[in-house]
């Protein structure tokens, strides 16, 4: 089966603030756009995702590939069921872009599980929030991300493979979970 990847990247304003009293501006843009390019690079790196979306109110910036489709400012929730539903229900993968250690045997583990489930769920690394979500071909869902989602979305498919892995469950939006990203490997700022 052949995959669309999303990935959801904010640009504009101030990113990651509750990385505020760590990082400049400038360094957490540097930050953002240095874990949007790593998951952009496993996704490319996987030989079942076909195409790489990026989801976003601008042109995504030099550097980061894949094709670009405009947030038109519904929430990302509504954005990504307009997506799916414009795109006619194919077998997707929505990645956020804040996965510093992801690599490509993540992406394949997450496909592997909604190959054989019809979903899978990557849960954050506190068991809470959902950090990516791949939906088989034809299946109906409806996104729940934000606070709480992985409770929302394993509601909506609870048969969902759940996919823990560090690469998938580590994001970065706290000065913790940085900390957390440079003890397992990933290096920041880089040299």
């Amino acid at each position: 089966m052949s995959w669309i990847a999303v990935v959801p990247l904010r640009q504009g304003g101030e990113p990651k603030t509750r990385l505020a009293a760590r990082l400049s501006v400038g360094q957490r843009i540097a930050l953002s756009m240095e874990m949007a390019r790593r998951v952009v690079a496993a996704l490319g790196a996987c030989p079942a995702v076909m195409r790489i979306l990026i989801l976003s109110s601008e042109p995504p910036p030099s550097g980061l590939s894949g094709e670009w489709v405009a947030d038109r400012g519904r929430g990302l929730n509504a954005e990504l069921d307009a997506l799916r539903r414009d795109l006619d229900t194919p077998a997707m993968l929505v990645i956020h872009g804040d996965l510093p250690l992801i690599g490509p045997e993540d992406v394949a583990a997450l496909i592997v599980g909604a190959e054989e489930k019809g979903y899978a769920f990557a849960p954050d690394r506190h068991g809470a929030g959902t950090n990516a979500v791949a939906i088989g071909a034809g299946h109906d869902f409806a996104f729940a991300f934000g606070e709480g989602s992985l409770a929302r979305h394993c509601d909506r498919a609870p048969d969902a493979a759940l996919i823990r892995r560090p690469g998938l469950s580590l994001d970065v939006d706290t000065p913790g979970d940085l900390n957390a990203a440079i003890a397992a490997g990933f290096r920041w700022p880089p040299e």
